[in-house]
């Protein structure tokens, strides 16, 4: 006889048939082996197709002693077995394997299966709490009765460890039911079934088909339409672009409605009736390029010439490489991280360097005076939204646009992150989440006048507004922005900016028609007045000061204004700049307990001292939001929701959520822990969460602290409904009520804290993960 390695095409059939024989006795060794986490369903399947997969190929390589030595076809397969169920033991293959990965057979569909009560179920309980390996021991010795050699010799063929068998050896299982397992009637393959949830397959199928359905549609629609053309222009509704059908509301519509929004703002400014400048800002928006721009060329590497520049060392770097067009049709590359300071002159790209951070501006100079922000970069490569911006009419510069320095203040940004187009000589931004698609209908006119040597005109189409602007005289840059407004109301709609200096350090306004009064005030200066400002009879304001995008944060501007009493009575709030078309609501709401507490509502107003004192501490720390950067947000609330007495002598903390609550909903909240002495502490982060508003209401969180005596603590704190916060993990500790305070090593270990809700519900603690849910 061969002894060759190798399976010949009779040792596969001589397999086979030692499979089919053997075959409960085979699924009782996968079933019994499969990690009990599968669940019933999923060992019932895993066990046949470990088992149907046991067959070897023709060619494969051969088992313990061959196919015709002292290991026999049966032992091969037995090896085959329990490498298919030792396989799924880790956490990776566990998922592929409860996801049914690879998809072989058996398949099952519409049944649930397991085994029938007793016998094979009643020993894998018994076994639930042993490694796989242990298991595949038990069943090859004490069920199966090999000989603990033979046992031992299978189980290193398949890959489990050495201590497996003496592991199997030690365990106490009764001889009643192993006498039951080996009995000759007993058929491990026979399953028990039931029906899955008949109501929920009925609604999957019906989902099913209706999305087959509207594939089906959007694939034929687009067969018909074809392929869209980059930049082509968009079909407008015949009439949209006439200056004489926008829509004009009286100017007393607010005082006679219920809803108090942009819908409400009616026809303002000196050049309302001017039709060219209407005509001039309809056509822009209705030519305005997508907010799509291609990927910029590479530039080509030479010596320097006229009109052309030569890329810095860097230019292969993580930095961004744009192109410039100058004059009429050279196209010069430059770098961005190679800037060097310098005038424009014709012919020549003048890059400035943004030396106050890890961002690269660089300006493009034609003739002596125009500069337009040509790249915007970021430090990692491909961080930044691709955008465009114009110089002249003709000239297409590809921009990166990231966090805007000062150079993108120029064209009025104010340094928000969006997107920049070129349409038609026309510098075109968004924020995230609108589009620049031409209006489907006459819009609604809300402003049109000249300030500050701009001619600005805003309309206003369905949830955004659009802001035109052009230099009253001469030529200059031409801009289109974009802002959302959905859902706004009496405080997000009370305001809009108009125009910005050049240098981006001032701004005015156009207030809402309800806004009876106005000033200003510096957020980081509680105790100062506001001061008042001035209103032009059309609703403009003189120049406010803005913050700082850049330097030290000295002062935060800041808006108060005061509704009519026709729309509410003594009602006055806040809103901040921060540079977006669109200010940003402030509010407050203040602790749920101790002094001037009140029930829970809605934020308050942040017009108030206790108010004035949270804001004048977090003001500065706005832009490091994310959202703020994206340029989508529209509030910020302060919430105060816990206060604790400090260990050692400490003081009376404050705990504090401060959360930018962005137009499409999600938000980024920051957790601060404000003692009495010293400055404020950050706890925790968390990007695109509900937590700390509307739908968010239940708040735990906790940090380590350092006492006056130099003593570590691990504090939290909850909102109102928490009664009881335990920690485990580094720190064990528990507490009854909203605040607890444990002694904490020096090294910071993890530590798990839950918190007990006065419904009977738990809370975990905010981490900028998976915590912070009730």
């Amino acid at each position: 006889m061969s002894t060759s390695p190798r399976f010949r095409s009779t040792a596969v059939e001589q397999a086979e048939a030692v499979l089919v024989e053997q075959y409960p006795r085979l699924v009782r060794l996968a079933y019994l082996t499969l990690p009990d986490s599968l669940g019933r369903h999923g060992r019932v399947l895993l066990a046949h197709r470990a088992v149907q997969r046991a067959l070897p190929r023709r060619g494969g390589a051969a088992g313990p002693g061959g196919p015709e030595g002292s290991g026999g076809a049966l032992a091969e397969v037995r090896v085959r077995v329990l490498r298919g169920c030792l396989a799924p033991a880790g956490r990776t293959g566990a998922a592929l394997a409860r996801a049914g990965w690879p998809p072989v057979p058996p398949f099952v569909w519409g049944l649930r299966l397991w085994p029938p009560a007793g016998g094979i179920e009643e020993v894998a309980r018994v076994l639930a709490g042993e490694p796989a390996p242990v298991r595949a021991a038990f069943v090859l010795h004490r069920v199966d009765g090999l000989p603990e050699e033979t046992a031992a010799r299978l189980l290193g063929a398949a890959g489990a460890p050495a201590d497996a068998m003496a592991r199997a050896l030690a365990l106490g299982v009764g001889e009643t039911l192993l006498r039951e397992l080996r009995r000759p009637e007993f058929d491990a393959s026979v399953v028990s079934t039931r029906p899955t949830d008949l109501l929920r397959r009925r609604r999957r199928v019906r989902a099913g088909w209706a999305a087959a359905a509207a594939l089906a549609v959007v694939a034929g629609a687009l067969a018909v339409v074809g392929p869209a053309r980059p930049h082509a222009s968009r079909p407008v509704a015949v009439g949209v672009l006439d200056p004489a059908r926008l829509e004009r509301v009286p100017a007393q519509a607010w005082a006679d409605t219920a809803r108090i929004d942009f819908t409400a703002w009616p026809a303002r400014g000196g050049r309302t009736s001017d039709r060219a400048l209407l005509g001039r800002a309809l056509g822009a928006w209705s030519s305005a390029s997508p907010p799509h721009a291609p990927a910029p060329p590479q530039p080509t590497p030479g010596p320097p010439a006229v009109g052309r520049a030569t890329p810095g060392s860097n230019a292969s770097g993580p930095h961004a490489v744009g192109w410039t067009a100058l004059g009429s049709a050279a196209l010069v590359p430059h770098a961005a991280d190679r800037a060097t300071p310098g005038p424009a002159t014709p012919g020549r790209a003048a890059l400035v360097s943004d030396a106050s951070g890890p961002h690269a501006v660089g300006r493009a100079g034609l003739g002596s005076a125009a500069l337009v922000p040509a790249v915007v970069g970021r430090d990692a490569p491909g961080a930044a939204d691709p955008g465009r911006a114009a110089l002249g009419s003709a000239a297409l510069i590809p921009a990166a646009v990231g966090r805007a320095g000062s150079g993108a203040e120029s064209l009025g940004s104010g340094g928000r992150r969006g997107v920049a187009a070129v349409g038609g000589g026309v510098v075109v931004r968004a924020a995230p989440g609108v589009d620049t698609d031409p209006p489907r209908r006459a819009p609604q006119l809300l402003y049109a006048g000249d300030s500050d040597g701009r001619a600005v005109v805003l309309l206003l189409d369905g949830d955004r507004v659009v802001r035109y602007a052009e230099a009253v005289t001469g030529r200059g840059a031409r801009e289109l922005d974009f802002a959302r407004t959905d859902e706004a109301g009496v405080t997000t709609a009370a305001a809009l900016t108009l125009v910005r200096s050049p240098d981006g350090g001032r701004a005015r306004y156009l207030l809402a028609p309800w806004i009876a009064a106005a000033g200003t005030r510096d957020l980081l200066r509680a105790g100062e007045d506001t001061k008042p400002l001035a209103l032009a009879a059309d609703g403009v304001t003189a120049p406010v000061e803005v913050p700082r995008s850049a330097g030290a944060c000295a002062a935060w501007p800041a808006l108060e204004v005061t509704s009519s009493a026709r729309i509410v009575e003594k009602h006055s709030f806040v809103l901040a700049d921060l540079g977006t078309l669109t200010p940003v609501h402030l509010t407050y709401t203040p602790l749920p307990d101790g002094p001037g507490a009140a029930a829970a509502r809605q934020p308050r107003e942040a017009t108030g001292a206790a108010a004035r004192a949270a804001w004048a501490d977090t003001a500065c720390r706005l832009p490091e939001m994310r959202g703020m950067r994206d340029g989508g947000v529209r509030a910020v609330n302060i919430w105060e929701f816990a206060s604790s007495e400090l260990p050692d002598g400490g003081g009376r903390a404050v705990w504090s959520c401060t959360r930018t609550s962005s137009w499409a909903g999600p938000g980024d909240v920051l957790v601060r822990l404000s003692p009495a002495a010293g400055p404020p502490q950050d706890v925790a982060r968390a990007p695109d969460t509900a937590a700390c508003g509307r739908f968010g209401q239940h708040l735990l969180a906790g940090t380590r602290w350092r006492s006056p005596a130099g003593r570590w603590y691990l504090l939290a704190a909850g909102s109102r409904e928490v009664t009881g916060i335990t920690a485990s993990g580094a720190v064990r500790a528990e507490a009854r009520g909203r605040t607890l305070a444990a002694p904490a090593g020096p090294e910071a270990a993890a530590v798990e804290l839950t918190g007990r809700l006065a419904s009977g519900g738990r809370v975990t603690a905010l981490d900028g993960g998976g915590g912070g849910r009730d």
